[in-house]
């Protein structure tokens, strides 16, 4: 059997600084993904206050005041989609820089789902703002 040939210092370079972008394109991914599920969560949550008061508003429940529904809705459905504009913008950032060292599809599946988390809680807000849910 051959030994394979030992590989120059500028090429172990190369495959480390290889290695690393990957790792932090990884790490990214990861930050991201925490980012979409804190901003479901928000957004959920927010959705299901704003529902929940509603029918109890309906029932006849005494409420501190008439919007109180509404508000805490569009608080916590407004977070969440800030959060996850946010998360989406740092994560595009950190991709921007990435793809100096290497390049990198911009299209993530987890880049894809912060874009589509991000129209949800636009929606899920404005629907709130505009009564339509």
């Amino acid at each position: 059997m051959t030994e394979p040939e030992p590989k120059s210092p500028n090429e172990l370079a190369q495959i480390r600084t290889d290695l690393a972008a990957g790792r932090t394109l990884m790490a990214a991914d990861r930050s991201l993904m925490a980012w979409i599920r804190t901003a479901l969560s928000m957004d959920s949550f927010g959705f299901t206050i704003y529902k929940l008061l509603t029918e109890f508003a309906q029932k006849g429940a005494a409420l501190p005041n008439a919007e109180t529904p509404r508000n805490m809705g569009l608080f916590l459905t407004g977070l969440g989609s800030l959060s996850m504009i946010m998360g989406t913008l740092m994560y595009w950032q950190t991709l921007k820089e990435l793809r100096q060292l290497q390049p990198y599809r911009t299209w993530r599946p987890t880049f894809i789902v912060a874009v589509l988390m991000s129209a949800f809680g636009l929606f899920l807000f404005f629907g709130i703002i505009r009564r339509v849910l």
